[in-house]
């Protein structure tokens, strides 16, 4: 009996989902985007921040 079930078992788990394989893709789509926005400069907020830590950095205390 205990044989039936753990063979059962093994044909039921074959491996990853399309689902799981498909939102993994998604995702490190997104995270190279976002790495190549922010390493080729694209990105406004880094910019827009760099150029005001340039001008503290320029102020005379």
């Amino acid at each position: 009996m205990k044989e039936i079930f753990f063979k059962n078992r093994l044909k039921e788990k074959k491996g990853i989902t399309l689902i799981a394989l498909v939102v993994t893709i998604i995702v490190l789509l997104i995270l190279a985007g976002v790495a190549i926005s922010t390493l080729t400069g694209e990105n406004r907020n880094f910019r827009k921040g760099t150029k005001s830590t340039r001008r503290i950095k320029n102020r005379k205390i």
